[in-house]
């Protein structure tokens, strides 16, 4: 039998591409549109702040009189302190001595694997950060509605990826009932809910019903995103709106029963977040939302081509008396829900952009004890408002 491509295989040289081909989506449209800045970090005791002053209440010392009557006793405004501390966030990677000259020698090799960690890693911290652009700063990714033998059902898999380390807390966040799993499947039931299965030991014992996961390590951690910033309730930046009233969102929600979606429902957001003195500039939705409004427009036969808006980005039109309006998708944006955000008073504060540690003069630093490298990136940021009442969140939305 003459020779066949089984029989010579070993003789054979691999050929592969250049680049891997990424097969995730990588988009980050929220943190993209959001204006970028360092202004008022400053240095005090206890770590690194951003404060600004709050402007809350207007001068009472004014009125109408007549002839020979006392003035109006003299008042003054009312303010507030803002105070932001700055989150840390980091990303590691670690290749062998091996991996770093193999797949160096080689022109051919599919990629250089010290390249491809270090762009890949830049790429996932940076989507890591769109997904904590939309939380709370808790790092709860979802809630847990039922649990097995090395499994859990989750209300929302939508942030959760196979081969993420996890751990599960009570709802208080303060009980940790397991730490450090792997997931191992993810398998889609009801939308957007799914079975989850992680190694390890299992905890279906101390796991209950209403438990959160986050990922490992960054319970109450994570950057202030929309999640806190667009709420009627909750002490924000050292400011409690049962104390400053208008340190409140503009919400609009249903009690967590969706509801179709209506333009007048938009428009009532739009209107109370003018009354408040803000200015809409974006509505930033999920893919579901966005499709929802699409047939919402092409059912009263409107026009529904997407527009180009200022700094490149497309989105449906949503017309008001103050002008369009772009509904943007965002993958990573919240199920149900619209975030209308005026983008000039959201603030990304850093000290800088992602970097590499390298106060030793190299990216990557032996491991001791191993033929192995490790590198780190860092960045040390926080999202801030300087008006949390120009802000609003249209909830309890049916997805389309």
């Amino acid at each position: 039998m003459g020779a066949t491509l089984a029989t010579v295989s070993a003789l054979l040289k691999e050929i592969y591409e250049k680049d891997a081909q990424d097969q995730l989506n990588n988009d980050t449209i929220g943190m993209k549109r959001i204006e970028k800045t360092s202004e008022g970090v400053t240095n005090e005791v206890g770590g690194r702040y951003v404060t600004f002053p709050v402007r809350t209440g207007r001068n009472t010392g004014i009125g109408a009189r007549n002839e020979n009557e006392a003035l109006p006793t003299a008042g003054q405004q009312k303010t507030a302190s803002a105070r932001v501390p700055l989150k840390y966030l980091y990303g590691s990677i670690r290749l062998t001595g091996q991996t770093i000259s193999l797949a160096d020698s080689n022109f051919q090799a599919f990629a250089s694997a010290l390249d491809e960690e270090m762009t890949g890693l830049k790429r996932d911290l940076a989507k890591d950060m769109n997904r904590q652009f939309y939380g709370a700063n808790t790092g709860v990714m979802t809630s847990i509605t039922a649990d097995a033998a090395n499994s859990i059902t989750v209300a929302n898999a939508q942030y959760l990826e196979v081969g993420m380390a996890i751990d599960v807390f009570d709802i208080t966040l303060v009980t940790n009932r397991i730490s450090n799993r792997l997931i191992v499947s993810i398998t889609p039931t009801t939308f957007p809910a799914a079975t989850v299965v992680y190694s390890g030991a299992d905890g279906s014992a101390s796991i209950v019903a209403t438990d959160v996961v986050v990922r490992t390590g960054n319970i109450s951690r994570e950057v202030t995103g929309l999640g806190s910033i667009i709420r009627a309730t909750g002490i924000l930046f050292n400011i409690d709106p049962t104390v400053e009233p208008v340190w409140k969102a503009v919400v609009n929600a249903n009690g967590g029963t969706p509801r179709a979606l209506t333009e007048a429902l938009m428009i009532r957001v739009v209107d109370d977040v003018y009354t408040n003195g803000g200015n809409t500039t974006v509505g930033l939705t999920s893919l579901g939302v966005r499709r929802a409004y699409f047939n919402l427009l092409k059912t009263e036969r409107r026009h529904v081509n997407t527009t180009k808006f200022e700094g490149g980005f497309e989105g449906l039109a949503f017309t008001t008396d103050k002008g369009d309006v772009p509904i943007v998708s965002d993958v990573d944006a919240p199920y149900g829900e619209i975030q209308f955000v005026n983008e000039k008073k959201i603030k990304l504060y850093q000290e800088g952009d992602w970097s590499w540690m390298n106060r030793d003069g190299s990216n990557l630093q032996r491991v001791i004890g191993f033929d192995a490298y490790e590198g780190t990136m860092f960045k040390y940021c926080e999202i801030g408002t300087h008006r949390r009442n120009s802000h609003g969140l249209l909830d309890d939305i049916t997805e389309g």
